[in-house]
C-alpha cells in the first residue's frame, strides 16, 4: 500500500500533534507492506526528517523564517505542491495527521485531535480560528475515514458536524519509552542542571497559551502553605504560545523569588527526567482532545492532577485527581495532599504506571493500519 503522509507537523518544535505524527510514521514505516512518502509543505521525501528530540526546522534554518504571505496563500502553495506530488505518483491512500486535509482525489484518512477552535475560540488566535473554520469542513467532505485520539472527540464531531459514527475510529495515543520511572540517582544529573531536587517540585507542561489554564495553576500554587512552596517550586515547561503577556507578568516576580522556574521547551530526554522527578504533574487544561503530558507523567509513576473535563478523565481514569478547571481551591487542596500524603501519592503512582502500560504507540499503529485496511477493502 502506497501512502501519502503529511509531515508538516514535524517542521516545528514537536508538541502533541508532532509527537503523534512522528511515532505513527515510524510505526507505519516498519510495516513491510506499507510504503510512505512524506510531504513537508515545500517538498516530498521518502525519509522521516525529524525525531522526537529535534525538528526539521532546526536542521533546515531557512524553513524557520516567516513567510511574508497570508495563511491562505501559504495554504494554496502547499496544496499546489501536494497536488503535483500526488499526480506524479500513484498513491493508494492519503493520511492527514493534523486535522486540515490537503486536496486529494483518492481515499483520505484524517486524524482530528480536537475541536478546540469551535469549543473555545477565545483560546486561539483569530487567524487560526478563521482558517480552521474555512478549511475543516472541506476536509470532512473529502474524508473517507476519521481517526480521533479519544471517544470524547468522536462524540464532539458527531454532535457538531453530524458525521456518521461508523466513519470515526477513536485510537488512543501512546507513550514514548523514554518516559519511565526513575530513581533519584538516575535523575540527579539533569535535575542538578536545573537546581531541582527529585520529588520536590510541582510540574506543569504545555505551551504557554490560554487553553492550558496555567493561570489557575499559579493561583492555586500561591495558596499553598509557605513551607510547601519553599520546598517545592512550580516548574513550567513549554514554549511560548500566544496571548501570554498577562501570564508572564504574573510569573516574573515569582521567578525572582525562586518560587517558579520557567524552563521553556526541553529536549524529550530531559523532559522525561523532569517528569519522572516531579512530585506531581499539574494539568488544569480547559480542553484537550487527549492530553499526552498526563499519560507521559503516568508512565513515569508521577501522579497527575488534571481537569475533570474533555478527554482527560478518559486518559487518566481513577489513577489521578480530577478537579474543576475553574476551581483554584480544589487544585490547591490536591497539591497540598500530594506534598503531604506520601502513602496516597505512592498508591496513585502504582496505578498510573499500570494504566500507562496499556497505551502504546504499537497499539496506535496497529489500529490505524486496521482503518487503512477497512477503507481499502
Amino acid at each position: 500500500m502506497q501512502i501519502a503522509f503529511n509531515a508538516t507537523a514535524l517542521l516545528s518544535p514537536l508538541t502533541g500533534i508532532g509527537q503523534y505524527s512522528y511515532h505513527l510514521a515510524m510505526g507505519l514505516m516498519a510495516q513491510q507492506n506499507l510504503k510512505l512518502d512524506f510531504f513537508y509543505g515545500a517538498f516530498w521525501s521518502k525519509q522521516l526528517r525529524s525525531s522526537p528530540n529535534g525538528t526539521l526546522a532546526a536542521s533546515l534554518p531557512w524553513l524557520r523564517r516567516h513567510i511574508p504571505y497570508s495563511y491562505e496563500l501559504r495554504r494554496w502553495l502547499q496544496n499546489s505542491q501536494f497536488r503535483q506530488g500526488t499526480q506524479r505518483k500513484q498513491f493508494d491512500l492519503y493520511h492527514e495527521p493534523n486535522i486540515l486535509a490537503l486536496r486529494f482525489d483518492g481515499p483520505t484518512v484524517i486524524t482530528v485531535h480536537d475541536l478546540s477552535w469551535i469549543r473555545h475560540p477565545e483560546a486561539h488566535p483569530v487567524e487560526r480560528v478563521r482558517a480552521m473554520n474555512r478549511y475543516f469542513e472541506t476536509g470532512l467532505r473529502q474524508a473517507h475515514a476519521l481517526i480521533t485520539d479519544s471517544t470524547f472527540v468522536k462524540q464532539e464531531i458527531i454532535d457538531v458536524f453530524g458525521v456518521a459514527p461508523e466513519l470515526i475510529t477513536p485510537i488512543a495515543l501512546g507513550v514514548d519509552t523514554l518516559f519511565k520511572p526513575l530513581t533519584p540517582h538516575q535523575t540527579l544529573a539533569v535535575l542538578s542542571r536545573h537546581h531541582l531536587e527529585h520529588g520536590h517540585y510541582f510540574l506543569a507542561v504545555g505551551t504557554l497559551e490560554p487553553r492550558k489554564n496555567l493561570a489557575l495553576a499559579l493561583k492555586a500554587y500561591l495558596q499553598l502553605p509557605t513551607a510547601i512552596q519553599q520546598r517545592n517550586p512550580l516548574v513550567l515547561i513549554g514554549m511560548k504560545g500566544w496571548h501570554t503577556s498577562a501570564l508572564e507578568q504574573q510569573i516574573a516576580p515569582l521567578i525572582r523569588k525562586g518560587l517558579v522556574r520557567q524552563l521553556g521547551y526541553l529536549e524529550r530526554a530531559d523532559l522525561a527526567v523532569l517528569m519522572a522527578g516531579a512530585l506531581t504533574l499539574v494539568y488544569p487544561s480547559i480542553y484537550e482532545g487527549f492530553g499526552l503530558p498526563p499519560l507521559e507523567a503516568m508512565a513515569c509513576a508521577t501522579p497527575v492532577i488534571c481537569a475533570n473535563s474533555s478527554s482527560l478523565p478518559e486518559v487518566v481514569g481513577n489513577t489521578g485527581v480530577l478537579i474543576d478547571a475553574h476551581n483554584d481551591l480544589a487544585l490547591a487542596n490536591a497539591m497540598v495532599r500530594m506534598a503531604e500524603d506520601d502513602e496516597w501519592r505512592t498508591e496513585l503512582a502504582h496505578q498510573a504506571v499500570e494504566r500507562a502500560a496499556s497505551l502504546t504507540w504499537a497499539h496506535c499503529v496497529d489500529k490505524t493500519i486496521g482503518v487503512y485496511r477497512t477503507l481499502m477493502s
